[in-house]
């Protein structure tokens, strides 16, 4: 079985519907979205379209929990009032833009969804199981709470978003957490890709005769128009420091909330 996993997708139909195409390219049977379908980017409801027509099942992040419910901001996250501030320029444009239709529908989205392949008990969330809007970064989070998590959550492999940037973590008995990284914007690594997430479960023969699940995970560099992607944000009026992140490929908001490790790898 072939799974492709999209997070953060941040109004950016262009990089969605290039990840679709790379997905199908690829063999996968089964395309699943993390949430966040709003943000950063322009034209909210091209995303919609795309999610629909290709029955890819969301988990619902804290953007459209905030924009299904009608609330006055994100929920990201934020201390920062530098961060806050273009979070709030991003989610009052991505409300406004955003018919009353999708705004229902992403009310109705459940905050996690699980399944079983061959005996892995999958869990899919946005931030973390316990709290939509945790930030898990690779350097900051240890094993032992990954563990502790996969016990209380009775998951074999935890796959979440969020953080805007891509990592793994084996655990013990096989298990695994999975951050698939975001489509909305790039990794503050100054290139202009997005990531998403392949995953393969299949089934291994042991020693003992009985066949053992498989897993292996693929972060998937994806290119897309991104020139594109950064006229039509300007044409919407959208912050140049938002157009600026696309076409450099490095963060120039939303900052304050990165860790140490993960903030020196960038520019600012």
């Amino acid at each position: 079985m072939r799974i492709a996993f999209f997070g953060g997708i941040y109004n950016n139909y262009l990089a969605l519907e290039a990840a679709i195409a790379d997905a199908h390219s690829r063999g996968a049977q089964k395309l699943y979205c993390l949430g966040d379908l709003g943000a950063f980017g322009p034209h909210p409801d091209r995303v919609f379209p795309l999610l629909y027509q290709h029955e890819i099942e969301t988990v619902q992040g804290n953007y459209d929990n905030s924009i299904g419910n009608n609330l006055q901001d994100c929920q990201c996250g934020y201390t920062d009032p530098h961060d806050n501030h273009f979070a709030q320029i991003s989610y009052d444009y991505t409300y406004a833009n955003t018919s009353p239709a999708n705004r229902d529908w992403m009310r109705s989205l459940s905050s996690e969804i699980r399944f079983e392949i061959d005996g892995l008990r999958f869990l899919l969330c946005h931030g973390s199981p316990r709290q939509t809007n945790e930030f898990l970064w690779e350097s900051a989070t240890s094993t032992a709470f990954l563990e502790r998590l996969a016990n209380d959550q009775q998951a074999d492999v935890i796959l979440g978003t969020h953080t805007g940037i891509h990592w793994q973590r084996e655990l013990s008995g096989g298990r695994r957490f999975i951050n698939v990284g975001v489509l909305g914007r790039p990794e503050n690594d100054g290139m202009t890709n997005v990531w998403y997430t392949i995953v393969d479960v299949g089934r291994q023969d042991a020693a003992s005769g009985q066949p053992t699940p498989q897993l292996s995970v693929e972060f998937v560099p994806l290119r897309y128009d991104h020139e594109r992607l950064a006229a039509e944000m300007r044409y919407e009026g959208l912050p140049d420091e938002f157009v600026e992140t696309v076409l450099t490929g490095w963060w120039t908001t939303c900052l304050e909330v990165l860790p140490g490790k993960e903030r020196r790898s960038g520019r600012f």
